[in-house]
């Protein structure tokens, strides 16, 4: 891509810091979400265990 005006050593400095400041907020979003996965991953489990094991009093089916 052409430029239309001659960039300067300030504009480069601000391109690559603001380049950088938006690469750090991306890698703690990710690390953050990355995170939080297991103990969601957790609960969603025991939930399901405990809405099957009540299900299977409920109707008296034994477990596989």
């Amino acid at each position: 891509m052409v430029c239309c005006f001659p960039s300067t050593p300030k504009k480069l400095a601000m391109t690559v810091g603001c380049f950088l400041s938006g690469a750090a907020l991306f890698v703690v979003g990710m690390h953050y979400s990355y995170v939080k996965v297991a103990p969601q991953q957790a609960r969603i489990k025991a939930r399901n265990d405990f809405v099957r094991d009540r299900l299977r009093k409920k109707f008296g089916k034994p477990k596989p």
